[in-house]
């Protein structure tokens, strides 16, 4: 396994490099197979090395190859290095297994795009980058890759940049996660400064051994949760996410179920130290988690854009991720982020199948019954909304028992109510979304109606393949009430979390808190229906009656124009006023100035150039008659 593990981020990165300098000249097929083959590839080894792992005691963690020396001054070293543990087996598969299948997708979402080559480049850049930032064995290794994806989200956000709208979400995105990754690149500073170390190792051997004060812990483990704020899209950096839907869905799929989103959750997971040696730290992050969770899912309840109401979905069920983290659950959040890759991918590539039989429309209000137009599509897209919704037996039921059990188990009470109302509204607004795209009365206008269809196998058929993962991968993570060995999943990370206090209820208790868990699900799905298949006029009564709180919802809270008015206005005016009284005047004058007067110099001297030999023979008896003056006197 050492000897191979370490390839798996740079086959995607020879692909990179290969279509970047070909590609415009390579049939579609060649680049179709060239850069799904990579991806492949580096699943079958993430898999290798994760059997291999399987084979070593928990002792040898983590396996790690040191390919050189990167950055060496003075006392401070940072290495090319990767690393191999539960952890990274985890997310090497995740972003390997579901970015292939996403990748395949791909070839029949994009195959009319005139910009098919640069897609792909930019896609397998993005997996590039994801599988460094999970694989680095040292922080500042994990920051090339944190900016990387952060770039790649900007590249393919933007991918169609010849619309306004999807220019403007790249730069978005970008400038957002700039300021989340502000932080970020201050909390590693204060870990260089004070640990002397960017090893993994080393820097929880440090905070672990108490070399660190609790302050200084807990300041650390804020600002790097800051950066987790922007990269995984929660309160208040979240904005950047849902304008994030103007590129192509299979990018959405991407950033939102293996890479980019989870960024954030895995940091915290990887630095699992500082948010336990913290109590504050942690409180905060479940509390953050929480409040977004909720936050997101009343957002998620007045969307019209079926894109965008999986875009809420998705800043929500992070959310649960980070309440898990907060908590002391890391396992179960981790538990989380591998189950949600599956159905949330799902989710988005159904969602674009649909999009690809009605030419593109988004607009849920004018959909209705493709149920029967779209055998395939139709009850995937079932499966996806099911396990999303917590329904029992499927994967996200186990994971998000899982984090509101431990929330509940360690006393976050006010935690656990805000991750069970999430929840109710997770399962409400999924089959408000089945019902009104699939269900009730057609509301498809005559144009797209011509074209409707059933997407192709090469697109159908990786829906076949997550839809069956949506069911059966939370059975790697049983509920522990089953029994002590029956989770899987936490057991195989449990060495990597450092051990904080582990609270435990009777099994009545835990019994009670899925029952609890399940009625909330069937409850929100039971409320959807009634809405919006057996009696469809309660939504717009409701929101007859209370139209402040329905505006409210619609306009999402006026975030965005509230940071439109506070921060981008100023700074643009500012930037203007810069501008006009500084670079103009000075900048430019400066530079202006110095040409004006370069060329009045050189205008002057030009008159010493005549071209005449009478004037040189002047001027040269003029210079004979004051040298010989000077000699004289």
């Amino acid at each position: 396994m050492s000897d191979i593990f370490w390839l798996i981020p740079l086959i995607p990165a020879l692909s990179t490099l290969i279509l970047a300098v070909f590609g415009d000249r390579l049939p579609k097929k060649y680049i179709s197979f060239q850069a799904c083959g990579a991806v492949f590839v580096s699943f079958l080894i993430s898999l290798y090395s994760f059997i291999g792992l399987l084979n070593i005691s928990p002792e040898q963690y983590p396996v790690v190859k040191n390919l050189f020396t990167w950055i060496h001054s003075g006392n401070f070293q940072a290495n090319l290095s990767f690393q191999f543990d539960p952890l990274t087996a985890v997310m090497t598969l995740v972003v390997t297994a579901v970015g292939f299948l996403i990748h395949v997708y791909s070839i029949g979402y994009m195959a009319e795009d005139r910009s098919y080559s640069r897609f792909f480049t930019l896609m397998n850049l993005f997996t590039f980058s994801m599988l460094i930032l999970v694989m680095a064995s040292n922080i500042v290794l994990m920051f090339v890759g944190w900016e990387g994806v952060g770039f790649c989200s900007y590249m393919l956000i933007g991918f169609w940049f010849e619309k306004h709208s999807a220019a403007n979400a790249g730069k978005k995105a970008f400038i957002v996660n700039r300021i989340g990754d502000a932080g970020f690149l201050i909390g590693i500073m204060f870990i260089i400064v004070s640990i002397g170390s960017t090893e993994f190792a080393n820097i929880n051997h440090a905070v672990a051994g108490g070399s660190l004060s609790p302050g200084l812990v807990t300041l650390i483990a804020l600002l790097l949760f800051v950066g987790a704020t922007g990269k995984s899209a929660q309160i208040p950096l979240y904005v950047w996410l849902p304008d994030a839907m103007e590129g192509p869905t299979p990018v959405s799929a991407l950033i939102h179920a293996a890479t980019m989103v989870t960024a954030g959750v895995y940091m915290v997971a990887r630095l699992n130290v500082f948010y336990t040696m913290s109590e504050a730290a942690g409180f905060i992050v479940a509390l953050i988690g929480a409040i977004t969770a909720v936050y997101a899912a009343t957002m998620a309840l007045t969307q019209n854009d079926i894109k965008r109401v999986l875009a809420y979905s998705t800043i929500s069920q992070i959310g649960y991720m980070f309440i898990g983290c907060g908590v002391g659950a890391f396992a179960a959040g981790i538990f989380h982020l591998y189950t949600h890759a599956f159905f949330k991918s799902l989710l988005f590539l159904a969602a674009g199948s649909v999009m690809h039989a009605l030419s593109g429309e988004l607009d849920m209000r004018k959909m209705g019954g493709l149920k029967k137009y779209m055998p395939y599509t139709y009850p995937t897209f079932l499966i996806g909304a099911i396990a999303i919704a917590g329904v029992p037996f499927l994967s996200g039921f186990f994971s998000k028992d899982a984090i509101l059990t431990a929330a509940f188990a360690n006393g976050q009470y006010v935690i656990w109510a805000l991750g069970l109302s999430g929840a109710v509204l997770t399962a409400f607004y999924m089959f408000r979304l089945i019902f009104l795209t699939f269900h009730g009365k057609e509301r498809i206008q005559p144009e797209a109606k011509k074209h409707l269809h059933e997407s192709p196998s090469v697109m159908t058929v990786p829906l076949s393949i997550l839809a069956f993962f949506s069911v059966v991968a939370g059975y790697a993570g049983l509920p522990v009430v089953l029994g002590k060995n029956v989770n899987w999943f936490q057991n195989f990370l449990s060495p990597l979390m450092h051990p904080g206090h582990e609270a435990h209820l009777n099994l009545t208790t835990e019994w009670l808190l899925i029952g609890v868990s399940i009625v909330v699900a069937l409850g929100g799905i039971w409320i959807a229906y009634l809405f919006y298949l057996r009696n469809p006029q309660i939504p717009h009564r409701i929101a007859a009656r209370f139209p402040f709180l329905y505006k409210l919802l619609v306009h999402k809270y006026y975030v965005d124009e509230a940071y439109d008015t506070v921060f981008v206005k100023p700074a643009i005016k500012g930037s203007e006023f810069v501008y006009q009284k500084f670079d103009l005047n000075v900048i430019d004058g400066a530079v202006n100035k110095t040409a004006a007067g370069s060329g009045w110099l050189g205008k002057t001297l030009s008159y010493l150039q005549t071209g005449l030999i009478k004037d040189y023979a002047l001027v040269f008896l003029l210079g004979t008659i004051i040298l010989l003056g000077l000699l004289i006197f």
